[in-house]
């Protein structure tokens, strides 16, 4: 999360009304090119929508646009004074800090005026009546900006945000550390709003977060007044919010009016009139080679050839994009289970304190279920404690016989420093070069992707590799926590398929229900459990 002030490095009169320009970008990591000669315009009140297959440089564009990163060529020119909010999904909170710490820290420029505050007063008694008086101006100045942004509410104002995304309920005062993934999003998105910056920049916001507060966040980006840029992949979400879409794709970046659908409905249209023009071109270029090749060593003919010859040569052949590699997911099944996969007996899940009342609860053979409920209610807790890998408070989980179990975690270890080939050859050693790269192009990535260390490679990208783990070991029940993030429309579209085809069950944490709906056999509301208060 980072709200700063971006200085124009020069500055023209014909980008007097934008307040983001981005010229001739190109950037690439070693010899893979994300983008190439990109140019981009923000202008005021525009609500943008940055979409793109995974890996085609969405939060790369982000990254370099706020200066994170460096761009191979072009510029980056931001209007005068603008002050930048950004959102960004790999934003490290430190342990020891609390929530009211961290949501604080969006005032922290005031903090400063007060420690200066402070030290000003402290060198009155010993100043001269020149120092005085310059000291007495800077005072009176100070104390008017804090006056001016309501310092002395700053409680008053955290309390407020933090009630508004639930964080109250949680208690302001735990360690962030302590946080499940979609409240250290709320946590993010709190300070963000606390520091009401002119442009908002967010990367994927919806990550993590149930459904109650995608409807708060939907609600304040329609009633938003500053312009902002959405990564996103949520389609619903994105066609309420956005009313511009830049598409990403192809080291390309396109500009269409309107929100996704509409965005879908050019873009085909587009394409459908630039592959009958390749068609009709390829078509002339093969007679005109034709007719040179049959005449040009004629000499009645011959100066007729030599003008298709130089119309050939002067030809702009249009050219297609090469297809995106679309994933392809089919999940191993192995021997059919027992009757039941698990049975709980009077299981109270938590940590130090617990999030559950005590559960009963039972899954048979063939049931595809969907945990759901706002953010920290125990969902991630409940796959934890039902496989073992954090002990109930009290209570019993008995697993039925003959389990195979496949489990997707909600995050992926970034401590990882592996590339794909040696993650996936990890997992089994037993397979050749050859099927391990071929595995991983199955799940959509490129020849650089499944060469590239896991940790460089974008949150779907990553997602695609944890999926071809999953996939080729065989399995006859999943557990899935969150298994959307971060993957793109295309992806999202092959593992519904997938899992509907599934012949094992299925136990999923999910907050998207056009991803469940028609899938799952039973959806489990996890607030009807919860001790927690809502």
């Amino acid at each position: 999360m980072i709200t700063h002030i971006i200085d124009f490095i020069t500055y023209r009169k014909d980008f007097f009304m934008s307040i983001l320009n981005v010229e001739n970008l190109s950037h690439g990591f070693g010899d893979r090119a994300i983008f190439k000669d990109v140019s981009f315009r923000l202008l005021k009140g525009e609500h943008i929508g940055l979409i793109g297959a995974n890996g085609e440089g969405k939060s790369t564009f982000m990254n370099i646009i706020t200066g994170k990163l460096l761009p191979d060529e072009g510029t980056v020119e931001w209007s005068k004074n603008v002050r930048v909010g950004y959102l960004d999904q790999h934003t490290a909170l430190e342990k020891g800090m609390s929530i009211r710490d961290v949501l604080s820290s969006a005032f922290d420029f005031l903090y400063e005026m007060e420690r200066r505050m402070n030290e000003i007063c402290e060198h009155l008694g010993d100043a001269g009546p020149d120092q005085m008086e310059s000291l007495m101006e800077e005072l009176g100045t100070i104390q008017d900006l804090l006056t001016m942004h309501d310092f002395y509410m700053i409680d008053a104002k955290v309390d407020e945000i933090g009630r508004a995304l639930g964080l109250q309920d949680i208690g302001l005062e735990k360690d962030v550390t302590d946080l499940s993934g979609g409240q250290r999003t709320k946590v993010l998105l709190g300070k963000l709003l606390l520091e009401k910056p002119d442009i908002l920049l967010l990367d994927e916001p919806t990550n993590y977060l149930d459904a109650e507060h995608i409807e708060w966040l939907k609600r304040y980006l329609n009633e938003y007044e500053n312009a902002f840029i959405l990564i996103s992949h949520d389609i619903p979400f994105l066609n309420s919010v956005v009313n511009l879409i830049y598409h990403m794709d192809n080291q390309e970046l396109n500009r269409y009016v309107g929100d996704y659908d509409k965005f879908q409905e050019v873009y085909a249209m587009k394409k459908s009139q630039l592959e009958a023009a390749f068609n009709k071109q390829q078509k002339e270029i093969s007679d005109l080679k034709d007719f040179v090749a049959r005449n040009k060593a004629r000499v009645a003919t011959r100066n007729m050839a030599m003008s298709r010859q130089k119309k050939l040569d002067k030809m702009d052949v249009i050219e297609l994009a090469s297809e995106k590699p679309k994933p392809e997911f089919n999940f191993r099944f192995s021997r059919t289970p027992g009757r039941y996969i698990f049975q709980t007996s009077d299981l109270v899940i938590g940590y130090d304190e617990p999030l559950s009342s005590p559960l009963n609860l039972e899954m048979e053979r063939g049931q595809k279920i969907a945990l759901v409920g706002a953010n920290g209610i125990g969902k991630t807790t409940l796959l934890k404690s039902i496989l073992g890998l954090i002990k109930p408070l009290s209570g019993s989980v008995e697993l039925g016989e003959y389990l195979g179990i496949g489990y997707f975690e909600q995050e992926m270890d970034q401590s990882v420093r592996t590339t794909c080939i040696e993650e996936i050859w990890s997992e089994f050693p037993s397979l050749s070069q050859y099927e391990v790269r071929s595995a991983l192009a199955k799940c959509g990535l490129t020849t650089k992707h499944i060469e590239s260390l896991v940790r460089v490679l974008s949150g779907g990208e990553q997602a695609k590799v944890r999926l071809c783990k999953l996939i080729n070991r065989e399995t006859n029940i999943l557990l899935l926590d969150e298994p959307t993030n971060h993957l793109d429309v295309d992806a999202k579209e092959e593992l519904k398929r997938a899992l509907k085809a599934y012949k094992g069950s299925i136990l999923m944490v999910c907050h998207e229900p056009e991803f469940y709906d028609g899938l799952v056999s039973d959806v489990w509301n996890c607030t009807e459990w919860t001790t927690k208060i809502w």
